[in-house]
């Protein structure tokens, strides 16, 4: 039987007999539509502290790092001396900060829930981005964190698979298994067509919904009968998603990163998978950037990624819903001149973490390491960069991040603690 591109990423996305269409279309779980007769309870204990990822990471080792709050209270740090990269004040938690001004334009309310954490990452070669991405062998079984996340997520978020979504490029593996690399442009030509999968949402509504209906007056109770009215889609409802996916859809025009935006917010309102990997160029591999001049230019539209991003799923109403990380291969050198570029620096890099269990914080901080800098020891239950004392060591602060994301999108601290191996939640990066 010949299968069709389209045939084949459709039932990738949305798995056999277009179940996550189903499930897309009714509003149910894709557990309730396969076996209505099950009694539509949780399973997942904490499933309204789950969280979907948008995970930006990048093996170019960007500059990232250079710029964020926590890198200018040492004169010897060098930053682009561009009026769009000036030292400005900003807010997180009430406290005042000085980073450049990209990250501190960012709106208040981003802010708020934003911390950038200070680490390492064990490594200063752009090919180790896949052991980055598992900790540097901090999470059992050398998987990778956030595949880890995904399977522990899916189950709550009742996803049509448990496979993170990769459309950035980078190479990202699940279970050993490297994911296949979907692209923005595809998507859109995909789903907006006059016969793309979107366009029968309704009858699939009314059909699965009529025999769930008809399953549950035979041998329900009241309270499935309840939990079916409470979760189904009206359709009204059903419109709306669909008018809205096919709108956001369209207006992809390149495999760019405003089509990984667009792609990687579709795909949670798909409920397609738990996590999205995108690509954000903060200045890429800059050892010759005269005037840290790229570094600026990215460091600008970078951060106004993160703030389209945010609107967008605020737009969706998933800003509640969704954490956004970013995290990269190592860092850039900190004391190169200015009319250079940076190198590569495996000591000190800062992840960013944007989401609603975050409190807007900085943890950790850098202090002088020999010609460069380094991410020091960090007090786990003030967040304070801390050199002597502290109980989160320099090598286990990659483990430490870790293990604050997997808190903050949901995965129980039994359940953490055992998957990762070092490193410890830093309480202070994260709301009660």
């Amino acid at each position: 039987m010949h299968v069709t591109r389209r045939e084949a990423i459709v039932s990738a996305l949305f798995g056999a007999g277009s179940i996550g269409l189903r499930a897309l279309a009714t509003g149910l779980p894709a557990s309730v539509l396969l076996n209505p007769r099950t009694s539509l309870a949780d399973a997942c204990a904490s499933r309204e502290r789950a969280q979907y990822l948008i995970w930006a990471t990048s093996g170019s080792g960007d500059p990232s790092n250079a710029n964020v709050p926590g890198t200018y209270d040492d004169p010897g740090i060098a930053h682009s001396l561009d009026p769009a990269m000036a030292p400005t004040p900003m807010t997180l938690s009430g406290k005042t900060y000085t980073a450049a001004k990209p990250w501190a334009s960012l709106p208040q309310a981003v802010l708020d829930r934003a911390c950038f954490f200070h680490h390492t990452t064990l490594t200063n070669s752009h090919a180790n981005e896949g052991k980055v991405l598992k900790l540097m062998g901090a999470v059992k079984r050398q998987e990778m964190l956030i595949s880890l996340l995904a399977k522990n997520l899916a189950p709550c978020l009742s996803t049509v698979q448990a496979e993170p979504a990769s459309i950035s490029g980078e190479v990202i593996t699940f279970g050993g298994r490297i994911l296949p690399a979907l692209t923005p442009v595809g998507l859109r030509d995909v789903f907006v067509s006059p016969k793309g999968p979107l366009t029968n949402l309704q009858a699939l509504r009314d059909a699965d919904l009529d025999r769930v209906h008809e399953v549950l007056k035979q041998s329900g109770n009241s309270i499935q009968r309840s939990y079916l009215e409470r979760m189904a889609n009206s359709k009204n409802e059903l419109r709306n998603i669909s008018d809205s996916l096919l709108a956001n859809l369209s207006n992809i025009r390149a495999n760019d990163l405003d089509g990984q935006l667009t792609a990687a917010v579709s795909l949670i309102q798909m409920n397609v998978s738990p996590a999205s990997v995108i690509f954000i160029p903060f200045g890429g591999d800059n050892h010759s950037d005269a005037n840290l001049a790229r570094e600026t230019a990215q460091h600008v539209s970078g951060c106004g990624a993160i703030a389209t991003l945010m609107q967008r799923l605020a737009t969706a109403k998933l800003q509640d819903r969704v954490t956004f990380v970013l995290m990269n291969v190592f860092g850039r050198s900190l004391n190169r001149p200015q009319r250079m570029g940076r190198d590569h620096l495996g000591n000190h890099h800062c992840s960013v973490i944007i989401g609603k269990r975050i409190r807007g914080s900085v943890v950790g901080g850098v202090v002088k390491a020999g010609n460069d800098y380094a991410a020091t020891p960090i007090d786990s239950k003030t967040g304070l960069p801390a050199t002597a004392g502290a109980d989160i060591r320099f090598e286990e602060t990659l483990g430490a991040v870790g293990k604050t994301i997997a808190a903050a999108v949901g995965l129980s601290s039994e359940v953490l603690n055992d998957q990762i191996t070092t490193g410890k939640i830093v309480q202070a990066a994260l709301t009660p």
